[in-house]
């Protein structure tokens, strides 16, 4: 074989232990390619191999274990695939049960009956019984000495029925730094960054974290990682930012007759002072020559619709058109009656673009588009079609963006010579260390203030043993006028044991409020989008009392005469999307409330959730709990990248090196934005590196 240049980027397969199948399997199962990629399999934890479990000691609320014992009593049990592999470990105090469901076959290979092992592994009980499902096992040689600090690796169950477990990994990393020298891993960060914020080299980091000599080397490589990590993230969305401020955009020089009519003689109510801080900060955007790259934050009911109006008000009163994107039908032709209500007596041209736009409508509003006599189009992604075509767009307004793919967004960038202004908006509040993390190239404005007069949501959890009470509290509020939610878990529209539970909903709620007193609306993901549509307006006119939905109406429905959502196995739901449920009542006069129906046995943190949302109504404050809860993943999922970028640094648990490392970045662009100074070369070129997607053989470019 011709090796490469690089010995990491040498295919994994050529790693003494691995070969062309395990190999195969690293890729599949782990994204592991290169010697470089495995070198970039840290350990999650380490274990004191001073310190081992005594059987007789375990207790049902721990979890992972190390034991030390004799194997006995080998068997194969079952057949088929309820084959399975069972031993005994004792140890002078007690005795734990061996099980493995897959690759039983292999490991029975290497166990010998009467041989002392140590075993590491996740220990359950069954019929009082201690037990421990595809341990960790390692054959104990007497006198052979152990690190204090063993790693210990993620894998997978294929990877352990290969023989790929977690003591596997710690032998392939010593084969790998066997053969690495310090040339093999070359220093990106300038040399005054390392001695200024006292950096473990990046050699001695990465050779520490796999095998640290003490817990002082492994915390000191840890920081430089998670350090490293933040740095690069922030210097990345700082250099972007850099580019969008230099990105020449279209001028609003004026207000306009259009924003200062609406202002003085149409506004329907004053806006609060945050409403008027985000419009003045969109203003100073859009006059200053360069591409606006804004995100518009505000929790539920905070008033974002009026300030974007407002927004495509100033475009269309510079000669320039505005759209406004929304996710869904239901909550674009929402915006769209919102809007023309609001400017009745205006002469604006407002115009909808979706799918269920057809026919002669369909092309007068292309038409009007094309000549520039719409000024303002409300629309879903229908609007980035190529037959979509604009006489002079300047404003692109988009809501609850990551319900948007990235190349459905770009697709509107192109719509004009000059990208236009960009607005995305969105109603799930991320804490500021989150959003500056993963909103580092946007500018960021927030509306931390609701409209006087909204009234606070009583929130009230009941168990599924109080469902009589909550159905006669539905039947009273209906008898008084009010609408009701009723909203269920049906996450995955293709879950069926989901969707039969929804229409077994269905039927029990019409069972508790019979036709023709009561009248019951069903949307879900399954109807077709008129049916849907048709049933979702059942409900805002007045005709149904209950709608029952998915969370399909998350986002945007507004009926203010809806004074009660109830929320079904609200245990399924995040804490977010609970809030943003409990968002579509409170938006009339009278006093509204929230039901959270759980089962009457949920595990600890389904019920602090529950205890969060009946505490708090503040879209911020349960943000950061969600981000306590469940880490950062699902909120940077609003950005569709999946995950933070991070494979060490926690945003929770590590804020002060967070925002030591981004403070650093910030000085550093600020000094060499252009990264032209010789010292900063190395690190500019991992970067290059890694916009061109070589992130993950960036590090070895450098030597």
């Amino acid at each position: 074989m011709n090796y490469p240049e690089k010995l990491l980027d040498t295919p994994v397969e050529f790693l003494r232990g691995v070969g062309p199948v395990k190999a195969e399997l690293l890729r599949k199962e782990l994204d592991i390619c290169t010697f470089g990629d495995l070198l970039l399999h840290f350990p999650y934890r380490y274990l004191d191999s001073n310190h081992l479990n005594r059987i007789c000691d375990l207790r049902p609320d721990q979890e992972w274990v190390q034991l030390r014992g004799v194997i006995a009593r080998i068997r194969e049990e079952g057949h088929n695939f309820k084959k399975r592999l069972t031993a005994v470990l004792y140890d002078q105090t007690g005795q734990v049960e061996l099980i493995w469901f897959q690759g039983g076959a292999y490991v029975r290979k290497h166990l010998q009956e009467g041989a002392t092992y140590s075993i590491f592994g996740k220990i359950s009980y069954f019929n009082g019984q201690p037990n421990m499902a595809h341990p960790e096992i390692e054959l104990f040689q007497a006198g052979q000495p152990l690190p204090a600090l063993q790693p210990v690796y993620s894998t997978t169950e294929k990877l352990r029925a290969k023989g790929l477990s977690n003591r596997t990994f710690a032998h392939l990393q010593h084969a790998l730094w066997e053969r690495l020298q310090p040339k093999d891993i070359g220093e990106f960060l300038p040399g005054n960054i390392l001695t200024e914020y006292r950096l473990m080299p990046r050699f001695q980091s990465l050779r520490q974290i796999h095998f640290p000599e003490s817990e002082q080397h492994r915390d000191a490589a840890l920081f430089r990682l998670k350090w490293e990590e933040f740095f690069l993230l922030h210097l990345r969305m700082g250099r972007l930012k850099i580019r969008n401020h230099q990105q020449a955009g279209f001028t609003f020089e004026n207000v306009g007759d259009h924003f200062n009519h609406f202002f003085t003689r149409h506004l329907p109510f004053e806006l609060t002072r945050a409403q008027k801080r985000v419009i003045r900060e969109i203003r100073q955007d859009t006059r200053s020559g360069h591409q606006m790259n804004r995100l518009l934050q505000g929790d539920v009911g905070s008033g974002k619709t009026i300030v974007a109006l407002m927004a495509l008000l100033l475009a269309a009163g510079n000669g320039f058109q505005g759209v406004l994107m929304a996710p869904t039908e239901i909550l674009a032709r929402q915006h769209y009656e919102d809007i023309c209500g609001l400017l009745k007596k205006m002469d604006v041209d407002v115009r909808l673009l979706t799918g269920s736009v057809k026919g002669k409508e369909r092309r007068e509003t292309l038409t009007a588009l094309a000549e520039g006599n719409c000024s303002i189009i409300v629309g879903t992604h229908a609007l980035v079609e190529k037959k979509v075509v604009f006489r002079n767009l300047g404003l692109a307004i988009i809501d609850e963006q990551h319900r948007f793919g990235v190349v459905q967004r770009a697709r509107l960038w192109e719509k004009n010579r000059l990208p236009p202004h960009i607005l995305v908006m969105t109603a799930t509040p991320i804490p500021r260390t989150l959003a500056m993390t993963i909103y580092g190239d946007l500018d960021v404005s927030v509306i931390d203030e609701l409209p006087p007069g909204r009234k606070p949501i009583q929130t009230i959890h009941r168990t599924e043993a109080y469902r009589a009470q909550v159905m006669q509290f539905i039947r009273k509020e209906i008898h008084e006028g009010r609408q009701i939610y009723v909203v269920y878990p049906l996450i995955d529209e293709s879950e069926k044991m989901d969707y039969e539970s929804l229409m077994a909903g269905i039927e029990q709620l019409k069972a508790w409020f019979p036709e023709p007193d009561y009248r019951v609306a069903m949307v879900h993901g399954k109807q077709n989008p008129e049916e849907r549509q048709r049933n979702m307006e059942r409900f805002v006119n007045g005709y149904a009392n209950i709608l029952v939905a998915t969370t399909v109406i998350e986002v945007g429905v507004n009926v203010p005469n809806a004074s009660v959502m109830i929320i079904e196995s609200a245990e399924r739901f995040g804490l977010s999307q609970l809030h943003q449920l409990r968002g579509r009542v409170g938006r009339g006069s009278e006093k509204s409330y929230c039901i959270l129906l759980t089962g009457g046995h949920i595990s600890n943190e389904s019920r602090q959730r529950m205890d969060i949302m009946v505490r708090s109504q503040d879209g911020f404050v349960i943000a950061s709990e969600d981000l306590k809860m469940r880490g950062p993943g699902d909120i940077y999922g609003t950005r569709q990248s999946g995950a933070l970028p991070l494979k060490l640094g926690d945003i929770i648990q590590d804020t002060t090196i967070l925002e030591n490392a981004r403070l650093a970045a910030q000085s550093l662009l600020d000094s060499d934005p252009e990264l032209k100074h010789p010292q900063n070369q190395h690190l500019k070129s991992w970067l290059q590196n890694s916009a061109q997607g070589k992130e993950k053989r960036a590090w070895s470019t450098i030597s």
